[in-house]
């Protein structure tokens, strides 16, 4: 055995060193003295503020691992340092290396490393709560739920706080097999503990997860009337009244908690999420706007803010705090977006593409270089456009793909349509298996009146994916409206019809197809209801037709009327009228 003093000196000088305090006998985990560690390395003989230190005996191969693994960690290898400090911890089976090792292991999110510490913390120390927890967690990851159990049991019985809720809410992650088995876990704990209220209060969680609102919402209510001021429970039961489709009574609920326990921020952040969806806008506006002075420093309740003032009209509410976002740095892409929108709108155009340039990520990066592209063609910047669009895809090949969907969709805004084509052609020879690539282009030849091509690009589409509906359909409508092939393509819609029986586009289809194969009445019923869920245009032409046909004329120009209303120069619905009526002009 060798005493470690030199070795920790020499640690001290090299590193930062917040391993090596873990290391000390004593279990105190701060930092080692510098006064103290140099007076005694120096050899002044004087004497010491502090306290002297006493070091931990350790092998040398220990003291290597350690020391090691302190450089590693120095230079960014932190996988070698977690090893290191692994293997040291099993060689010492030292309580504070174990302790230091888990914390590396917790931040690396090592969970083998995680788990065998654990195993050897409590060898070590039968009862330690942090082991117990950590163990309980690795348990539930590994589906092995009733050990888990046991290990948050033991915490219980020493008297601390077991995280049954955690515990809890995990499962949502869990297969609805073993949701079940941890809730009847759960609810034999519970026997065994009763008058446990976190473990009630887990158990309606887990109804709440399982689906069971009203079981879960009985099992509150006793928890409720013994501790009326359980806030986890207070705010789950305003949870499970609205998910029970009890709205008023859930609203009512959170208005009447928030106001007790103002200071309770999930609180107050469900009921103005639940105003919100109830349509309760400016009660929603009030509820984040009280919620942003208590606690100003809070991004997300300031960003909640700026977009309920935004859906109240309150323009520059929500400009002053998108603003302060993107000056703090918090949301900023969220914040840009929104700020574009609000300078788009008002037909700022200039402002609006810096903001929308200003997102540089998530979900709302891709639809800002969409809108930015598209502002500045309205400027007459199309070539600045297609520039910056091919510049970002050559910076992030990761999403080329995207890039070359927004340039195709770009020169279709601009109805330059063999220029997409081209476009689109290119990037399938980088990318031939892009379904929405190969989709946008069998469009195009359609537009272009090269129905074979484009037949052949949604033939590919469906023989990769042949639950594709989109691409069934549309192979259908060309066939249906491009050749007499009528039967190969009734078999086309009706797969997708199959797959997608609401759609109203492969209703119009169906219905269509009939009607060229002379059905009408069946043809009527599919029209009707494709009308009926999406009254475009095209849907007007062919039920305006079927009725035309079928005699009901007066009910026919009803039906055309309401399709020119929203597109006066519809080609398809002109052209129904004129080969009709002989009067393109209704």
């Amino acid at each position: 055995m060798h005493k470690s003093a030199p070795l920790l000196v020499t640690c001290l000088f090299g590193l930062s060193l917040a391993g090596c305090a873990s290391i000390t006998g004593s279990g105190d985990t701060t930092a080692f003295d510098d006064t103290a560690v140099k007076t005694k390395q120096e050899g002044t003989g004087q004497a010491s503020s502090e306290p002297p230190i006493e070091y931990a005996d350790f092998e040398p191969e220990t003291l290597y691992l350690l020391l090691s693994a302190e450089i590693a960690a120095q230079r960014g290898r932190y996988d070698v340092t977690l090893v290191n400090y692994l293997r040291a911890a099993q060689q010492s089976r030292d309580k504070n290396v174990i302790e230091r090792a888990m914390y590396i292991a917790q931040s690396l999110n090592g969970d083998n490393a995680q788990k065998n510490l654990a195993e050897l913390w409590l060898d070590v120390d039968p009862g330690n709560l942090q082991a117990l927890r950590v163990s309980a967690i690795q348990s539930v990851k590994r589906n092995e739920l009733e050990a888990a159990l046991g290990y948050m049991e033991q915490i219980l019985d020493q008297g601390g706080d077991a995280d049954f809720d955690s515990l809890a809410a995990m499962a949502g992650n869990l297969p609805p097999e073993q949701q079940q088995e941890l809730l009847a876990l759960y609810e034999e704990m519970a026997n065994r503990h009763p008058d446990t209220p976190e473990l009630e209060y887990s158990i309606a969680l887990l109804l709440k997860i399982t689906g069971q609102p009203e079981a879960a919402l009985r099992r509150l209510d006793p928890l409720l009337a013994n501790k009326p001021n359980f806030q986890p429970a207070i705010i789950l039961k305003g949870d499970l009244l609205y998910q029970a489709g009890k709205a008023i009574e859930a609203l009512d609920h959170l208005l009447i908690n928030t106001r007790r326990f103002p200071a309770n921020r999930q609180m107050g952040t469900l009921y103005g999420r639940m105003l919100i969806s109830e349509g309760e806008l400016q009660a929603a506006q009030d509820e984040f706007s009280r919620l942003v002075d208590r606690y100003p420093d809070n991004p997300g309740l300031r960003l909640s803010h700026a977009l309920v003032a935004l859906e109240n009209g309150q323009l520059e509410l929500a400009k002053e705090e998108l603003t302060q976002l993107t000056e703090q740095g918090h949301h900023t892409s969220e914040a840009s977006y929104y700020l574009g929108r609000i300078e788009d709108e008002a037909g700022n155009t200039e402002q609006a593409i810096m903001y929308y340039l200003g997102v540089e990520q998530g979900n709302y990066y891709l639809p800002s270089v969409a809108r930015a592209s598209a502002l500045l063609a309205e400027e007459g910047k199309l070539d600045e456009a297609l520039e910056n669009i091919r510049s970002l895809r050559g910076a992030n090949p990761e999403r080329a793909e995207n890039f070359w969907l927004l340039e195709v969709n770009l020169l279709l805004d601009q109805e330059l349509q063999q220029e997409a084509l081209e476009a689109g052609s290119s990037a399938l020879e980088a990318y031939p298996e892009n379904i929405q690539l190969r989709y946008a282009r069998a469009m195009l030849f359609d537009a272009l009146e090269q129905p074979g091509k484009a037949e052949d690009d949604l033939k590919k589409i469906v023989e990769n994916d042949p639950q594709n509906a989109v691409a069934l359909n549309a192979l259908g409508y060309i066939l249906a409206t491009r050749t007499d092939r009528l039967k190969e393509a009734r078999g086309y819609i009706e797969q997708a019809l199959a797959l997608d029986p609401e759609n109203p586009a492969i209703l119009d289809s169906m219905g269509w197809v009939l009607f060229q194969e002379g059905q009408i009445e069946p043809a009527l019923d599919y029209l009707s209801r494709a009308w009926a869920a999406y009254p475009d245009p095209e849907v007007a032409a062919h039920y305006g037709e079927a009725l035309w046909i079928n005699g009901a004329e007066e009910q026919a120009q009803i039906i055309w009327k309401e399709g020119l209303e929203q597109d006066s120069d519809h080609n398809v619905l002109r052209e129904t009228i004129q080969r009709l009526t002989g009067n393109g002009d209704q």
